[in-house]
């Protein structure tokens, strides 16, 4: 179990690495900045995502699940201001376009992952 929960922030710390080459405005300042975000998001995606989720719900059903890449960005910002200046972000339109490139990265790196152990 803890295991997996490693593997899943390494992974998630490689999608944003990706990113950051992406993007300009999405700047962050080495593997261990993205260690650190990637502890952090997986910690707000405990506790605080669920509550968003639950207060979102009418909006989340009716845009078909598709307002859970907002909540996805937010809990991105988050991290951003908790990090501080290694960590970047300008602008919510880029922590969106950010958190839609991160969910597909995340799945094709657990899919490669899942492949691999099989």
């Amino acid at each position: 179990m803890l295991i997996r929960w490693l593997i899943s922030i390494i992974l998630n710390a490689v999608a944003l690495i990706v990113v950051a080459q992406l993007f300009d405005s999405f700047v962050l300042e080495g593997f261990g900045t993205a260690l650190l975000a990637s502890f952090i998001l997986t910690i707000l995606n405990i506790i605080i995502k669920p509550i968003l989720v639950v207060l979102t719900l009418p909006i989340t059903v009716v845009t078909l699940g598709l307002f859970l890449f907002v909540i996805n960005a937010i809990t991105l910002m988050i991290t951003q201001t908790l990090i501080g200046a290694s960590f970047v972000i300008d602008g919510f339109g880029i922590a969106i376009v950010a958190a839609i490139v991160i969910s597909l990265i995340n799945l094709l790196l657990t899919s490669l992952i899942k492949d691999s152990v099989r």
